[in-house]
């Protein structure tokens, strides 16, 4: 069982049959039974890793680029809300016929290429089981779940659709909506207006273009001012993003001005504090009807849970299950060719050729008579073994003659040498190394001496006969440079 014809379905579908328990158990009114479209655990038996092949591609694009959790939600939201959650946003156009691809609202969508790449892993997987419709379902999950928000379970079964015209994206919600004029387009797909506020939670981690809200940034209403209700720090910082001549097409701005690539409440705290960019978005905290939800969802877990109930419900819009509706396609972006079998065939398993020498089983004989002996089986002729080629005895080769060892050459004795030089013949003969003539040492300069003043002979003998009489004044030291000198001091004759 590929659990199509099974409907334990989402928390939504949950719900419903509890209330339906209760209304039966206290016999207050007959109500008819409510059947759920998707079933959680579809492709349990058919294809068991379907989800875990999504998870982990949705992971790989997720860490390349956090932006596109926001595509691959906006996608499922134009896709689900036009024709029901068929993939019919995926096809594309074909001669002379546009798809919705190309329509006006959806030119600016992003994320085919994730889901062309996770639906090629799949196919390999589980080839012409899982639909592109799951598929998306599957990566919007993921989407939320990796941007920080609530993971939820999903349920499968959904086909994808034969056909897609461009004309019928008409529907799709405008940005510039009021708040009535959404609540209309909302319930005309059977969302309440709490629905349709927890819904708009996902712009907490979407882009949009200058284009869209440059009316209220400079013209709003034709007054050629900005937006009362838009805060003054938000006009000053949006003024310097976008051009005022109407341009800024290309120019993205996150919707939510805090925390732009995660999924919480921050949204709704903007709001409250008159940062919404969009008009829709604004407007849900002015209008008296909507205030006070945009309130209670500041808090985080008032929102996820009020979400998780929109995204299923939008998720089971007008799916397609019979083959007369939908298909399995095995590209995401065309449809199958006319002839392919849905699901694809199995291919068929492969005959056991008959044996060769087949054994006659004996027919058992009939009941009245005795049961004989049981024969021996018969002996099964045995093969002939094959021939081997006996191998050819490949001849060794011949080792190589070891060299003889030869005699070292004897030198002529060098002149300035004693002993006789010994080199081996392989090595070439060098020259003796000369041994380098040492220069002359030097002698080292001695310490200068210091230079004693010569006294004069008259000075020398007074001194000397002031401190060692006349006897010793004959002698006088002298200290020259080089040596000391001793001088016998001769007596002069005096002139008389």
């Amino acid at each position: 069982m590929d659990g199509r014809a099974e409907m334990i379905g989402s928390p939504l579908c949950a719900g419903r049959f509890f209330v339906l328990a209760l209304l039966l158990t206290l016999s207050i009114i007959n109500v008819p039974s409510v059947e759920c479209a998707t079933s959680v655990g579809f492709y349990s038996s058919s294809c068991p890793n379907v989800e875990t092949i999504v998870r982990q591609r949705m992971e790989a694009h997720f860490t390349s680029d956090p932006t596109t959790a926001a595509g691959i939600l906006r996608m499922f939201f134009h896709d689900c809300f036009v024709t029901g959650c068929d993939a019919s946003l995926l096809l594309d156009s074909s001669s002379g016929r546009p798809a919705e691809k190309d329509a006006g609202p959806n030119r600016s969508v992003r994320g085919y290429e994730v889901i062309d790449d996770i639906k090629a892993a799949v196919e390999e997987a589980c080839p012409g089981v899982v639909s592109c419709a799951d598929i998306m379902a599957f990566a919007t999950r993921d989407s939320v779940s990796l941007a920080g928000g609530p993971d939820y379970p999903v349920g499968g079964g959904r086909l994808d659709s034969l056909t897609s015209r461009s004309t019928d994206a008409n529907i799709l919600p405008s940005p510039t909506f009021t708040v009535n004029q959404a609540t209309q387009s909302f319930a005309s797909q059977g969302f309440s207006q709490d629905d349709m506020v927890a819904l708009l939670g996902a712009h907490t981690i979407g882009f949009t273009h200058c284009g869209f809200f440059s009316d209220r940034l400079f013209d709003f209403q034709g007054t050629g001012q900005p937006d009362p209700s838009m805060s003054p720090s938000l006009v000053s910082r949006l003024s310097g993003v976008c051009p005022s001549g109407g341009g800024g097409s290309s120019i993205a701005v996150a919707l939510d001005q805090g925390t732009r690539d995660v999924f919480d409440s921050s949204f709704y705290t903007q709001l409250t504090q008159g940062n919404g960019i969009l008009q829709i978005d604004q407007e849900l905290n002015e209008d008296p009807s909507t205030a006070g939800t945009v309130s209670s969802f500041t808090d985080q877990g008032t929102f996820f849970s009020a979400f998780v109930q929109s995204i299923t419900k939008l998720g089971d819009l007008n799916i397609k299950q019979s083959p007369a509706e939908g298909e399995i396609r095995l590209h995401c972006g065309r449809a199958n060719p006319p002839g392919t079998q849905f699901p694809p065939p199995t291919p068929p398993a492969t005959a056991t050729p008959p044996p060769s020498n087949p054994i006659p089983t004996p027919r058992s004989p009939p009941s009245s008579a005795p049961s004989p002996r049981p024969r021996p089986p018969l002996p099964r002729p045995t093969p002939t073994p094959e021939p081997r080629p006996t191998p050819t005895p490949q001849p060794r080769p011949t080792p190589r003659p070891e060299p003889i060892p030869r005699p070292p050459v004897h030198h002529p004795v060098h002149r300035h040498r004693r002993r006789p030089i010994f080199i081996p013949e392989p090595f070439p003969i060098r020259h003796p190394i000369r041994r380098r003539r040492q220069p002359p040492r030097r002698r080292p300069l001695r310490r200068p001496t210091r230079r004693v003043a010569k006294p004069s002979k008259k000075a020398s003998r007074k001194s000397s006969k002031k401190k060692f009489g006349k006897r010793a004044a004959k002698k006088v030291v002298h200290k020259t440079k080089h040596s000391r000198r001793t001088h016998k001091s001769k007596k002069k004759p005096s002139k008389k």
